[in-house]
């Protein structure tokens, strides 16, 4: 026991420092008084996330209130998913499987990426997170990459952590994952 404490002490410092290294210091992602949907669309590669949280309605939500921790698929993520199931998702028609996917990337609160470490540390290796939309995303370490799996075993590492804001955190994702409510051959 003594010694996974030990590892777990480790790990967290190294991935603070490797986290702090990788964060969104290219952007205006530092601005901390720029809300989720602003530095999104600052980015300049948050632009089929955007899409998505217009046509879901959930714009304003993201750019006013909070605070909420969210993991935003890149533009890169968003094309590992069908081009077709994602133009189908942006139809007026399946808004509510589009606002279910996008509120599976949303955990209420903020959650740092040594928050998530320090979960992981107490559970052994293991941490789940509640998202809003209702269903559980499970975290787990991949060597110093945090990953995200969902239910049908979908992972998604995160990239680039903590990036602050008024109205919460971003931490960008490399793959979309998905709801219980959906799947990849359930998607429309």
């Amino acid at each position: 026991m003594r010694s996974y404490v030990s590892v777990c002490a480790l790990l967290f410092l190294i991935t603070s420092i490797a986290y702090g290294q990788t964060s969104f210091t290219e952007n205006s992602f530092l601005k901390t008084e720029n809300s989720i949907i602003e530095s999104a669309a600052d980015s300049g590669h948050h632009y089929t996330l955007l899409e998505a949280v217009k046509a879901a309605n959930l714009d304003k939500i993201l750019n006013e209130d909070g605070p909420f921790t969210v993991f935003a698929p890149s533009d890169m993520a968003f094309r590992k998913l069908s081009k077709v199931n994602l133009k189908e998702l942006l139809l007026p028609e399946n808004k509510k499987e589009l606002f279910s996917l996008l509120t599976y990337h949303i955990v209420a609160g903020n959650i740092t990426a040594s928050k998530i470490l320090k979960a992981l540390c107490n559970g052994n290796g293991k941490a789940s997170f509640t998202t809003v939309q209702g269903d559980k995303i499970f975290a787990s370490m991949d060597g110093l990459d945090i990953v995200l799996t969902d239910k049908a075993g979908n992972k998604a590492k995160i990239t680039s952590a903590d990036a602050n804001q008024c109205n919460g955190i971003i931490h960008e994702i490399d793959s979309v994952i998905l709801p219980n409510s959906l799947s990849a051959a359930n998607l429309p």
